[in-house]
């Protein structure tokens, strides 16, 4: 029986386990008001320090539209109370969608992009009153390796490309190839993407930033997070070409396209979520369940933010290079996330328990959530006069706001935001505010079923839609519809 990590009766309790494991990157405070101060992005103002992360539902149409679920989901984001709500990942071409009902930003979709904007503003407007201080943006995306028409990949990752591991269950020590993440197996011949290819991406980054403004977004969000395209080549250090090797050459494509976007859409804010560490990649043990790091070489040059000589540990040298680099040409604001949920989930998401392809936790979810808050803090203190906003608060459920309060106190973190915990729980910010607590039968529990249903086979539509199965009813019929549907 797996362990149960979380077993808190009161915010002592949590505190005692921290300094248990000596883990000095996880403040709690009693007092929550400063998570309600306001904070001013360029022209923005976010009334609010607290945020809702690009949290995808894989339930837009396929064509790419905003669906009934979508609308529903961006509403409950609306009348929550938190002030910046970072709209999810928004495919910039229809073959860098990550699934078949990812959405998709082209002039066919943008009349219903924008009836999502003017819902979730209405219904807040409704709740709150005056619009003026909630923040809405999009992230844009190309899901590069992991595109689930086939993968594009901008530079051969032999762990990743092809994964194998023992099964015993197959008897006699057999080999089993394992995805490495992206839909099809990629060989070591595989096509990498011209440099010309990429070139054409930033232009599409352009188009789609343009029609963001035009819908009415606040901001625009440039995703370099989760080994997707961009974030793959952040890692690029043994691509050829002008966007491989050097750091110059790696955060080309990023750099041209924010000169790109702020000269075509000068008033548009433009953000951008980060893997400011990627980690390496794990399988589960097929003996013990638990996530193994699987063999690598050193110095290891297949991620962004690790150490080369120990790439278990984080190296932030040239996160903060990137975090300066894109506030001098003008970024205002990053999201600081890390790992793939692919193939290191514990790293990006601490867990009870992990999704049904997945592996148990081999670490205390607590040095995963202490990871996330050490990180963010680093590169907020290196860079004060950009707005940070961090990750890592779901699993702490009902005391993830004592957590913020503090980050944000010490000046750790500018804005708290959650992703899965938002799923569970849209109107945190509201009891927050009305209560003055969280209420534990509403909050995420992290046991993994919202990414259950995305991996779950849906005939044509490609997975069942995501959302919490513990704490809303309609999803919960959702994912019993999908057992029915695996083998």
């Amino acid at each position: 029986m797996p362990r149960k990590y979380f077993d808190y009766d009161s915010l002592d309790d949590l505190r005692r386990d921290i300094d248990r494991l000596g883990l000095v990157d996880i403040p709690l405070d009693d007092d929550l008001t400063p998570i309600f101060r306001p904070v001013q992005i360029g022209p923005l103002t976010v009334g609010n320090s607290l945020a809702i992360h690009p949290m995808e539902g894989c339930d837009g149409t396929l064509t790419g539209k905003p669906d009934t679920l979508t609308y529903r989901r961006w509403e409950r984001f609306g009348a929550g109370g938190a002030k910046l709500i970072w709209g999810e990942a928004t495919a910039l071409r229809e073959e860098g969608r990550a699934n078949t009902r990812q959405l998709w930003i082209c002039e066919e979709n943008a009349r219903a992009l924008e009836d999502l904007l003017s819902r979730t503003r209405k219904v807040h407007r409704e709740m709150f009153g005056p619009n003026e201080e909630v923040t809405v943006g999009l992230q844009l995306t190309h899901s590069g390796r992991y595109s689930y028409r086939q993968p594009i990949i901008v530079v051969h990752d032999p762990v990743l490309d092809s994964i194998t591991y023992v099964d015993k269950k197959q008897g006699g020590g057999s080999t089993r190839w394992v995805d490495g993440g992206g839909r099809t197996p990629v060989t070591p011949d595989y096509p990498v993407i011209s440099d010309d290819d990429l070139e054409r991406i930033e232009d599409d980054f352009v188009r789609a930033a343009r029609l963001v403004r035009r819908i009415g977004f606040d901001f625009v969000d440039l995703k370099q997070c989760h080994r997707y395209l961009l974030s793959e080549l952040l890692s690029a250090k043994t691509r050829e070409g002008r966007y491989g090797g050097s750091f110059e050459n790696r955060t080309r494509l990023i750099q041209n396209v924010v000169r790109k976007v702020r000269s075509a859409v000068p008033d548009l804010v433009i953000a951008s979520r980060f893997n400011a560490y990627d980690g390496i990649p794990y399988a589960k043990d097929p003996a013990t369940r638990v996530g193994t790091p699987l063999p690598y070489d050193t110095p290891y040059r297949y991620g962004f933010g690790v150490g080369e000589h120990d790439p278990l540990q984080e190296d932030l040298t040239e996160s903060k290079l990137l975090v300066g680099l894109l506030r001098d040409l003008g970024v205002v604001m990053v999201n600081i996330s890390a790992g793939s949920p692919y193939t290191n989930p514990h790293v990006g998401r601490p867990f009870e328990r992990p999704p049904i392809d997945g592996y148990e936790t081999p670490e205390h979810p607590l040095f995963g959530v202490a990871r996330h808050f050490r990180i963010t803090a680093e590169i907020q203190q290196a860079y004060p006069d950009v707005t940070v906003v961090g990750t890592g608060y779901s699993w702490l459920q009902q005391y993830f706001l004592n957590a913020a309060a503090a980050n944000i106190r010490t000046g750790r973190v500018t804005i708290a935001g959650v992703g899965r915990g938002a799923l569970a729980y849209p109107d945190f910010t509201r009891d927050a505010m009305h209560k003055g607590r969280l209420d534990r039968r509403k909050v995420c529990i992290t046991v993994s079923f919202c990414t259950a249903l995305m991996r779950a086979k849906h005939n044509e539509l490609g997975q069942f839609p995501a959302g919490c199965v513990p704490r809303d009813r309609l999803y919960a019929d959702i994912y019993k519809e999908s057992l029915k549907t695996q083998p």
